[in-house]
């Protein structure tokens, strides 16, 4: 049973900066396994925003490409989302997901507010 916790979420001003953190905890070879950002405004579907496979590999979707990097650390069981360059659009919760053969797994969510 994997757990995701994230953290990181606030109120931040346009053009400015923030760090999102999604903790692992039940995942045993943790390394091997994709891990994703998605984020959610309510109305809207979930959407993709960032993921990084097992080998480092990341994608991003286009409206955060230059702007976001997805990071991990392996030996924390964490994977990293640092957003700078903030836009009122970029408002939403913040999800950390990562799947296995049985099932999905979400984290339970943080907050971003871009706005002055």
């Amino acid at each position: 049973q994997v757990q995701l916790v994230e953290s990181g979420g606030g109120l931040v001003q346009p053009g400015g900066s923030l760090r999102l953190s999604c903790v692992a905890s039940g995942s045993v070879g943790f390394s091997i396994y994709d891990m994703a950002w998605y984020r959610q405004v309510p109305g809207k579907q979930r959407e993709l925003v960032a993921g990084i496979s097992g080998g480092g590999r990341t994608n991003y979707a286009a409206s955060v490409k230059g702007r976001f990097t997805v990071s991990r650390d392996n030996a924390k069981n964490t994977v990293y989302l640092q957003m700078s360059g903030l836009k009122p659009e970029d408002t939403a919760t913040y999800y950390c997901f990562t799947k296995r053969v049985t099932r999905d797994y979400w984290g339970q969510g943080t907050q971003v507010t871009v706005s002055s």
